[in-house]
């Protein structure tokens, strides 16, 4: 498939968790009878609006499925004007209420990612067992890599390694036998002979292997897809179930851990990705998988969901200004005082958060943009 069914198929995963994700403040809010100013699908140009006159709230479906948005009356009224005026403004209601509305965002992404990992092990099934009936496919070459300057390409398979096939485990089947063939790699023969496969069509190949100090062995610069078959067993649904938790909280816990070490010593910031990295990843993940099997692209992309809509929910409990964990602390504090803080400070408050958010949003995409063009 085109590398653009991919691109618009990580576009459209990231629009339905935002949109499940204000989907979570929307449906709160009408259960709790805080009327709801206005709620889009998606963003940028508009193809599709209506009025609810009942609940006079504006609904719009906008051109670009990557996001959404849930707009309240009276939100983040500078002046705090709105409040005195209007009885529709959120800062008139009880603060249980608009403490469930805000919650409820962040709290559908975790439903969203236990639903799909139910889903995933009940129907497509957990792995039990796999077999290497492929040939191992480079899936990316190092820029300036001895592979690059051989001008081998990501796509080709490595039929043979100096002459010996390429394909499976090892006599004793304890390891890959394309990696026993690159590591039997001998620096006195100098080069290394390989036959790929380019679109039906055999070649050789030769190169110089790098010696590599941290790995301490000589790599050729490739990632490879070692052509290995998975095989999937459904199970029974309240084994999907238990399987699903302790997958989000085991994606919850590694998300955190990697949120600690970001914050308290940088570690992860060059792996750090934005909204286009994000993208590129979906794609470039479920696109390798599509030489294992469609099974595993399936699995591959439900399991990317799961992780990436527990990241967001988690993300905006942070208490950052202009995040639901921001607005949720303004609501404590609401809640311990009795009274709620100034409208002007907490609407400033979120305002400079925004501000900050958008910088780091520019950031990561010019940082997402020099690495996949540089």
């Amino acid at each position: 498939m085109s590398t653009v069914v991919y691109i618009l198929a990580a576009v459209l995963m990231l629009g339905i968790m935002v949109t499940v994700h204000e989907a979570g403040h929307f449906f709160a809010a009408r259960l709790t009878g805080i009327p709801v100013k206005e709620y889009a699908i998606g963003f940028g140009p508009r193809v599709l609006s209506w009025n609810s006159k009942k609940h006079e709230t504006k609904f719009f479906l906008r051109a670009i499925p990557a996001g959404g948005y849930c707009m309240f009356y009276g939100e983040d009224d500078t002046r705090g004007k709105e409040a005195k005026t209007d009885p529709r403004a959120i800062g008139n209601y009880p603060v249980w209420k608009r403490f469930i509305t805000i919650l409820m965002g962040p709290m559908m992404n975790f439903i969203l990612a236990l639903i799909a990992a139910t889903l995933l092990f009940s129907v497509i099934g957990v792995q039990t067992d796999f077999t290497y009936p492929n040939y191992p496919t480079i899936r990316s070459v190092s820029a300036g890599s001895p592979a690059q300057q051989a001008g081998l390409r990501p796509g080709d398979a490595l039929i043979a390694i100096g002459g010996e096939d390429a394909k499976g485990l090892t006599e004793d089947g304890q390891a890959l036998k394309i990696n026993a063939l690159l590591d039997a790699y001998d620096p006195a023969e100098k080069e290394l002979r390989i036959t790929v496969q380019r679109n039906g069509e055999q070649r050789g190949v030769s190169l110089v292997p790098r010696y590599d100090p941290q790995e301490g062995r000589y790599l050729m610069g490739v990632v490879l897809n070692t052509g290995y078959l998975p095989t999937f067993t459904p199970v029974p649904l309240p084994e999907a179930v238990k399987l699903s938790a302790e997958c989000c909280v085991d994606a919850a816990g590694q998300i955190l851990g990697g949120l600690w070490h970001l914050v308290t010593s940088g570690d992860g910031l060059e792996n750090s990705m934005g909204p286009l990295g994000t993208v590129q990843y979906i794609a470039e993940e479920t696109r390798d998988s599509t030489g294992i099997s469609a099974q595993m692209v399936w699995y591959r992309y439900i399991e990317l969901l799961v992780v990436i809509s527990v990241n967001l929910g988690l993300f905006n409990l942070i208490p950052i200004p202009g995040l639901d964990g921001s607005r949720l602390i303004f609501l404590l504090i609401e809640a311990i005082r009795r009274k709620p803080v100034p409208q002007k400070v907490e609407a400033y408050v979120h305002m400079s958060g925004y501000l900050v958010l958008i910088m780091l949003m520019l950031f990561m995409t010019g940082k997402d943009i020099l690495r996949i063009f540089g």
